[in-house]
């Protein structure tokens, strides 16, 4: 079973809703099964906190149910349990290699690495409105059949 874990700031609002966008590309795929998705932030602050509310309002308009997902912190043991290990910007991917010295080359990855364009980042929607979550949404989105490909043809 391959494992992704995705990380973002306090792990309210672009990593919850990146793992809910992908568990449901994985359910729709028949590939459940056989990949491990979860999240995480690189700080604590939210720890055992559900999404944002803003989160949970977006994804569910299109379909992705974020309401079991529940914040945690990063590890230093996540680089023994994940494949990969996606960062939503680069701050993150900083923080993560830092902490993470163990972690393989490979492993860790901006998230939108696996979308079209040249966009690097999902920014944070925290302090905007519904359109920056929105906006959050729909990178999050553009990522995801190149990471489905990504998956298929590297772990599975």
């Amino acid at each position: 079973m391959a494992a992704v874990l995705i990380v973002c700031t306090g792990n309210i609002c672009r990593s919850p809703t990146a793992e809910g966008v992908l568990r449901h590309h994985l359910a729709s795929e028949g590939l459940a099964d056989r990949v491990r998705v979860d999240s995480a932030g690189t700080e604590g602050w939210h720890s055992g906190d559900g999404p944002s509310a803003p989160a949970i309002d977006v994804a569910q308009e299109r379909g992705y149910d974020l309401s079991d997902l529940r914040a945690r912190q990063i590890s230093r043991d996540d680089p023994a349990q994940f494949d990969l290990i996606l960062a939503m910007d680069r701050g993150h991917l900083s923080i993560l290699k830092q902490r993470m010295p163990d972690a393989a080359a490979g492993q860790l990855r901006l998230f939108m690495e696996f979308a079209p364009g040249d966009t690097e980042e999902v920014p944070d929607p925290y302090y905007g409105g519904r359109d920056d979550y929105i906006y959050s949404l729909d990178l999050i989105e553009s990522a995801m059949p190149g990471l489905l490909e990504a998956l298929r043809r590297d772990f599975l």
